[in-house]
C-alpha cells in the first residue's frame, strides 16, 4: 500500500517513520520505545471520518497506534534499508 502512496506522501512518510524509527532506536536513553512512541503519535495521525461513541473511539485508536508500531518497528523494510542515512 505505501508503494501505491503518490511521491509527495510517500516521501513525508519515509520522513517521518526515519525520525520515529531514530527515537527508537534511542530507546535505552529516552525511554520512548516503538509503542510508547506510537501511543503519542496516533491519534494525530489517523481518526475515523465522523464522530461515533467512545469505545469505538477507543477501539480505533488501539488499531492505529498497533499500525504506527508496526511501521516504527518495519520502517527499514518499508522504506529502504538506508533510512537512518536520511539524518
Amino acid at each position: 500500500l505505501v508503494n501505491q502512496l503518490p511521491e509527495a506522501n510517500f516521501v513525508l512518510l519515509r520522513h517521518l517513520f526515519g525520525v520515529l524509527h531514530h527515537i527508537e532506536q534511542n530507546s535505552v536513553v529516552n525511554q520512548m520505545n516503538a509503542f510508547n512512541l506510537a501511543l503519542c503519535i496516533a491519534p494525530n495521525m489517523l481518526w475515523l471520518p465522523s464522530p461515533t461513541g467512545p469505545e469505538e473511539e477507543s477501539r480505533s485508536t488501539k488499531k492505529v497506534a498497533m499500525l504506527v508500531q508496526f511501521l516504527i518497528e518495519n520502517s527499514a523494510e518499508i522504506f529502504g534499508g538506508d533510512i537512518a542515512s536520511l539524518f
